[in-house]
């Protein structure tokens, strides 16, 4: 999709009524399904994080940025993100949490960055965190600069094709709650994205299909 032609959808998003669990079901690994069902999963005194969901010009073609994940020791070792990280109390709001991080992971400066709305919080059971997404975008083209620390590789993925059905699929993975089941997921250049990123791109993908149908 032409950016220019994207930009004029903008106001409709930021007014955009969110699906929430309704899009995230279309995602959830069973096992999940009946707590989701219940009202959600029960919360430790959750950790909060926030994400970026930031579209953005990449040779006048609108695209999403998702990030590879260092391998570590922990649950979401290699795994497909947006950028993000930890809330810090020096961020004052969450919105700022998702700026700082995606500054700090790809190095887009939060100037340069303009918040459009605030997404469905998504509970991550197996870290115990509580993931603020948000909507945003950049108007100019776009110079990542990955931390090697955080990130290995950077998906420059195009919105037409983040919108095509096609890249849905159903993986065999191994989750907390079982091994070797089949989960819904989305295939990205190669990659399974599944779990709570594929929940949360889930809902974006609606409320752009809702927006750009609505207003054929």
């Amino acid at each position: 999709m032409d950016f220019q032609y994207f930009l004029e959808y903008v106001p409709n998003l930021a007014v955009a009524k969110l699906p929430a669990i309704e899009a995230h079901m279309k995602m959830v690994p069973f096992e999940r399904i009946e707590s989701l069902k219940k009202g959600g999963d029960v919360k430790m005194k959750p950790r909060i994080a926030a994400v970026m969901m930031l579209l953005y010009p990449k040779n006048g073609i609108t695209h999403l940025v998702l990030i590879v994940r260092n391998s570590y020791e922990g649950v979401h070792s290699a795994q497909i993100a947006f950028p993000g990280g930890k809330y810090e109390t020096i961020d004052s709001v969450f919105s700022n949490t998702a700026l700082r991080e995606t500054h700090e992971e790809v190095g887009v400066h939060p100037d340069n960055m303009e918040i459009i709305k605030p997404f469905t919080p998504m509970y991550i059971p197996p870290s115990n965190f509580e993931v603020h997404p948000f909507l945003g975008i950049c108007k100019e083209e776009v110079c990542f600069v990955p931390d090697p620390t955080e990130v290995s590789a950077i998906i420059e993925l195009p919105l037409s094709v983040f919108l095509s059905d096609q890249i849905i699929v159903n993986a065999n993975m191994s989750t907390s709650y079982a091994k070797d089941v089949n989960v819904p997921a989305f295939e990205i250049e190669g990659h399974i994205v599944w779990g709570a990123t594929a929940m949360m791109l889930s809902e974006l993908k609606d409320v752009l299909k809702d927006v750009f149908s609505s207003q054929k």
